[in-house]
């Protein structure tokens, strides 16, 4: 079964769909080892693990396409991929959306806003019409012809000219074709339950991020509102970091790994390259 088909079937569901970030392979085989069903790629997530730097428009669509084929290669759970917005007009959205198919990812994530985007959790966003993101959601919706694609409409309007013409959008999205709307960065469980309730029967996605502008609520919450995905923007590379830096710390101040030694195991990460299966596969075919 192709993995978009996978991921309609499970948006088809009742069950909130709980979604981590990922940025790169191991990142990815962790979210499928933990259980979840689904995954999606983070702009902000790649250009920090990829460049070193903030989600500012920096990436370049062929560097995002080519960490996509990367990690939808090494798991087989569905990934939502975020293609900021699309990378030009309606000819370089289409383009995207076909190389994104090709790269094997579930869904897509579109955006409104202008080139160069910003995380929508930054401050002076802005966003083009309304009609020039319909178009961009046609455009991709024939680019994804029969892969049965999953499309993610993305709005940054809130920000910019406040939650009615956020949630207008939203519903003009979704009118367009659109499979999912995503409204990012509401300000609180009252604009949450807004949106829930203006755009009921459409399938909402959620943008949970520590230290963001929306509040934390977890997947229960949400699902009660009814939102559909419950995306965890930056937690794996939050604390992904974070163990980094307590690791380096430790072996900067006193030269070895010491009380670290008991959270690490290299059993258990061959196990999660799946070693154990390629030296059967190179046993086998030995000369």
């Amino acid at each position: 079964m192709k993995k978009a088909t996978k991921l309609r079937n499970l948006i088809t569901n009742n069950d909130i769909l709980i979604a981590p970030a990922v940025y790169d392979c191991i990142s990815a085989k962790v979210a499928e080892n933990s259980g979840f069903k689904i995954a999606f790629t983070s702009g902000f997530s790649l250009s920090a693990s990829l460049l070193g730097k903030p989600d500012l428009g920096l990436l370049t669509a062929s560097e995002i396409i080519e960490r996509i084929k990367y990690i939808s290669a090494s798991i087989d759970i569905p990934v939502i991929a975020d293609i900021d917005t699309g990378y030009g007009g309606v000819l370089n959205v289409m383009r995207t959306v076909n190389e994104v198919v090709l790269a094997g990812a579930g869904g897509i994530i579109l955006e409104d806003q202008e080139w160069p985007k910003r995380c929508g959790h930054f401050e002076n966003k802005s966003v083009v019409s309304s009609s020039n993101h319909v178009q961009k959601i046609r455009a991709a919706i024939e680019a994804r012809d029969d892969s049965e694609l999953v499309i993610v409409a993305r709005t940054d309007a809130l920000s910019v000219h406040g939650l009615d013409e956020a949630i207008h959008r939203g519903r003009l999205y979704a009118d367009a074709g659109a499979d999912i709307v995503f409204i990012e960065a509401p300000q609180s469980k009252e604009q949450m339950i807004k949106i829930a309730q203006e755009l009921e029967g459409i399938p909402l996605f959620a943008n949970m991020i520590e230290g963001g502008k929306t509040p934390m609520l977890n997947s229960e919450e949400l699902a009660t509102l009814g939102f559909k995905i419950c995306a965890f923007a930056l937690s794996g590379l939050f604390s992904a970091t974070l163990g980094l830096s307590d690791c380096f710390r430790h072996l900067a101040l006193y030269g070895n790994t010491g009380e670290l030694l008991d959270r690490m195991s290299f059993n258990d990460f061959k196990k999660l390259i799946e070693l154990p299966k390629y030296l059967e596969l190179q046993e086998r075919y030995k000369e």
